[in-house]
C-alpha cells in the first residue's frame, strides 16, 4: 500500500516521502496514529499545501536545536559521585543520571537521546554525544569528580 508519511518514522522514511508499506502496518498503525495517509491523487494535493507550512516549522525546530547545541557545547558539565578507597565509582553513571544532570542545568534532554556506548565507571573527563534532533547531535564535555 502506498502512503504519504506525515512525520519521520525510524526505519521507514522521512516526512513527505511516498513509501510502499505493508497494508496491515499502514491500516493498523500509521493511519490511525496520523503518521501517514493513503497516497491518492486528492491526498497528494492536500499534502502539497501542508508541506510548505511543515517545512517552515521544521527549519524553526532545527534552528532552535542548534541554538541549544551551541549553549550546551559552551558548558562543561560536572557530576560528583561517591568513590571507594581505590578511586573506583560505586555503581556507574547512566543515561538517566546524565539526563537528570542536564535538566538541573536547564536543558530538557531525554535519556534516550544521550548516546553512551557504555556506562561511565571511572573518574575523568568524557565527551558525550547528545541528540537534540535527528539532524543535530552535540558533543558535550563531562567531568566526573569523586567525593568520599
Amino acid at each position: 500500500m502506498k502512503v504519504i508519511l506525515r512525520s519521520d518514522i525510524t526505519n521507514v522514511g522521512r516526512q513527505g516521502e511516498v513509501k510502499d508499506v505493508a497494508c496491515g502496518f499502514a491500516r493498523n498503525y500509521l493511519v490511525p496514529k496520523n503518521l501517514a495517509m493513503e497516497a491518492t491523487d486528492r491526498n497528494l494535493k492536500i499534502w502539497q499545501r501542508e508541506k510548505v507550512k511543515l517545512e517552515k516549522q521544521r527549519e524553526e525546530i532545527i534552528n532552535n536545536a542548534k541554538e541549544v547545541a551551541s549553549k550546551m557545547e559552551a558548558i562543561e558539565f560536572k557530576i560528583q559521585v561517591k568513590i571507594g578507597e581505590n578511586g573506583k565509582i560505586f555503581g556507574s553513571i547512566t543515561t538517566a543520571n546524565l539526563s537528570k544532570l542536564f535538566v538541573e542545568q536547564g536543558f530538557n534532554v531525554n535519556k534516550r537521546d544521550i548516546l553512551l556506548s557504555d556506562n561511565i565507571k571511572e573518574l575523568g573527563n568524557y565527551e558525550i554525544n547528545v541528540r537534540l534532533h535527528p539532524e543535530v547531535v552535540v558533543k558535550v564535555k563531562l567531568v566526573v569528580l569523586g567525593e568520599k
